[in-house]
């Protein structure tokens, strides 16, 4: 059995076989630069001693739980690669929904917007907005210096320029700064969906950018609200990810703070998980 072959019947113990087989795929793709193709021909056979043992100890770290994105130091979003380590919370494909569905509703926009990305973690959201047009300017927050760091390597990676902040939404300071858009995934994940979640997301991912205290599911949601209401230009849009299972009361509570128009969206998978809100 060829070591990449070998390393994917470990994978099989411990993983579903679709999920086993695209780490390992990815691991050969990203860490060996090995194709599909190469793998079914044995390629894998002529790897060297030295990547013999990086493999043995990639196995290692994902049998106990990390997730490969850790383990590779890389996640995709939108088509492109992100750097992400234990600290800062690894991009989701739903996060790609929500950015899509944002950036869609200011297709006919003509002239500079200035975005503000409420929680940006990795910086996936900002730094995808700053690609995506010249004309955007970005700033990013974030409470959590470790994902900071990471959102500053993944500015440089793609040469974009984002104002990268430490700030807390729930304490935010006097702010005279306005902004065309603000977008967020913040923290939404309910207490007791804990035990529902696979266990390389509650061991390693921050709890931080994870979880909303039990006692106020609405906190972040609240806060960010809040926020833009009072610091977006005429015009301007506010863009949340949000649970599902707390999507109609969101809707609800921005109506209530003042908002004049909101609609819920599905995801990719059919759930309501984007908001989209205008003062």
């Amino acid at each position: 059995m060829t070591p990449l072959r070998s390393f994917l019947q470990q994978l099989l113990a411990v993983y579903p076989e679709g999920e086993a087989r695209a780490i390992t795929r990815l691991v050969a793709e990203e860490r060996f630069g090995l194709r599909l193709a190469d793998l079914l021909v044995g390629k894998d056979r002529e790897l060297s001693e030295a990547d013999k043992a990086e493999a043995a100890n990639i196995l290692s770290r994902l049998l106990g739980g990390e997730p490969v994105q850790y383990v590779l130091g890389v996640a995709s979003f939108c088509g492109r690669r992100f750097s992400v380590g234990q600290g800062c919370l690894i991009p989701r494909p739903e996060t790609e929904d929500l950015l899509r569905q944002a950036l869609g509703y200011l297709r006919e926009t003509e002239g500079e917007l200035s975005f503000l990305d409420v929680g940006t973690g990795s910086g996936c959201i900002a730094v995808s907005i700053a690609l995506s047009s010249p004309r955007r300017s970005v700033t990013a927050w974030d409470i959590s210096e470790q994902a900071l760091r990471y959102a500053r390597l993944n500015a440089r990676r793609h040469g974009v320029s984002l104002e990268l902040e430490r700030r807390d939404i729930l304490s935010p300071c006097a702010e005279r700064r306005r902004w065309d858009v603000v977008v967020s995934n913040p923290p939404y994940v309910l207490p007791s969906e804990a035990e529902a979640m696979e266990r390389n997301v509650l061991g390693f991912e921050p709890r931080a950018a994870l979880f909303v205290p039990g006692d106020d599911p609405l906190l972040f949601t609240r806060a960010i609200a809040r926020f833009a209401l009072t610091h977006l230009r005429p015009g301007g849009s506010l863009h949340i990810e949000l649970n599902e299972r707390l999507a109609e009361e969101s809707k609800a509570l921005l109506v209530r703070l003042g908002f004049k128009k909101t609609v819920l969206q599905r995801d990719r998978h059919g759930r309501l998980r984007c908001l989209h809100a205008w003062p």
